[in-house]
């Protein structure tokens, strides 16, 4: 099933991030954050692309097809295309096709420190055009509220999107935010530009400190100061700081879905805990919503 199609039937689309196990560890180390994650029964699960960058060393294809053959559940693979060749793409798409995933979310990825690209890709519009023509995918496109960290400007970026989605983006993910007026500011821009394919808000729950501060610096996502006294307040206490975080996630995400945006992406950590705490804490209102547009 192409992920996308989802949208055309339901108003809120709800989903799931979560991340391989190195190479080092069986695969079965993510069964029971699996089976926790299914119980909750979101939309789809994406599985992000491993450390390593390369077919042999790369969890993402295995835990895809785990995702939808095992559980049941549609998956999106993430891919990234810095550096790579098309022969290497190539191998890749192909162990997706064979193991029956049907959508891939596109990235650029991280440029390699030392500056020097080597392949034949060095944009993620140029990944998902190339998909477009050799494969029969659904593909995503991350997008970012506040302006990709590399870009000069959110308009610039914004600008950059626009190609992304012409280019044939079917949907958009965007980066962590935590505050949701950057988000909505991002939208009325997209509109102008005339980008009209669906936006889901990625939203990360708290789960300590040190880890906000490490994505922060590496996204460039603003700490607001509500939510910097959450952090201040509770980070000598694992607890209580992880339940400010799911209260805070938790009120990202009414706000965000009560003002119509089309979905939610729940960056989990791969922590079933806090995902579970979220759903139970909206269920009710994505089902009253979904329920509300078949009516």
């Amino acid at each position: 099933m192409y992920i996308s199609k989802l949208f055309d039937k339901k108003k809120v689309v709800f989903s799931f991030e979560i991340f391989p196990p190195r190479p080092t560890s069986p695969i079965s180390t993510i069964y029971k954050t699996l089976e926790d994650l299914k119980d909750l029964s979101p939309n789809y699960i994406s599985v992000t692309y491993g450390a390593g960058g390369s077919l042999s060393d790369n969890r993402t294809c295995e835990l895809s097809s785990l995702v939808k053959s095992r559980y049941k559940i549609e998956s999106l693979a993430h891919l990234t295309c810095i550096g790579s060749t098309k022969p290497a793409i190539d191998a890749i798409l192909n162990e997706l096709d064979k193991g029956n995933i049907k959508n891939i979310l596109a990235l650029r990825g991280d440029i390699p420190k030392d500056s020097n690209i080597v392949g034949e890709f060095q944009y993620a519009y140029e990944l998902i055009e190339y998909i477009k023509q050799k494969n029969n995918f659904g593909i995503a496109a991350a997008c970012y509220p506040e302006g990709h960290i590399d870009s000069s400007s959110l308009e610039a970026d914004i600008d950059a999107l626009k190609i992304k989605v012409d280019s044939g983006s079917d949907y958009l993910i965007s980066q962590l935010f935590f505050d949701n007026n950057y988000f909505y500011n991002f939208l009325d821009l997209t509109v102008k530009k005339g980008i009209d394919v669906p936006i889901q808000a990625g939203i990360m729950p708290v789960a300590n400190k040190r880890q906000i501060q490490r994505i922060v610096s590496l996204c460039g996502a603003t700490v607001p100061e509500k939510f910097r006294k959450i952090l201040d307040r509770y980070e000598h206490d694992k607890d209580a700081l992880q339940e400010a975080g799911i209260a805070y996630a938790t009120e990202q995400i009414i706000d965000l879905i009560s003002s119509g945006v089309r979905g939610i992406h729940l960056y989990t950590m791969n922590n079933p805990y806090i995902a579970r705490k979220i759903t139970e804490n909206i269920g009710k209102i994505v089902e009253f919503i979904n329920k509300d547009e078949k009516s």
